[in-house]
């Protein structure tokens, strides 16, 4: 069986991981602790969750994002590095989709 995730952040959320079947046994949106990934991998996704949290602006979330240019730039490389770690620890019976506009 393989397993489908989708990865993009979400305001207000604590993982950058959506099952695609909402019945997941990895919770929806997905679990950090019930994937079996390292420690290591599973701290940096919720870090990249809080840190997103940082880039709008909750007084008006539709203005534009408090961030510089730079800090997208590290946040986006930073994102792009998890999900890469994340996809080798999985291994093969998981696909995870990129759909993080970043």
């Amino acid at each position: 069986m393989i397993h489908h995730l989708r990865f993009f952040f979400e305001a207000g959320v604590d993982t950058p991981l959506w099952p695609e079947d909402m019945g997941s046994p990895y919770g929806y949106p997905c679990e950090l602790e019930r994937l079996p990934i390292s420690p290591a991998t599973r701290a940096e996704l919720a870090r990249l969750s809080r840190s997103y949290q940082s880039s709008i602006d909750w007084d008006y979330p539709p203005n534009p994002s408090p961030w510089s240019d730079e800090e997208w730039q590290v946040f986006k490389e930073q994102a792009h590095t998890a999900l890469e770690a994340l996809r080798r620890e999985l291994g093969a019976g998981w696909v995870v989709r990129d759909e993080s506009q970043l």
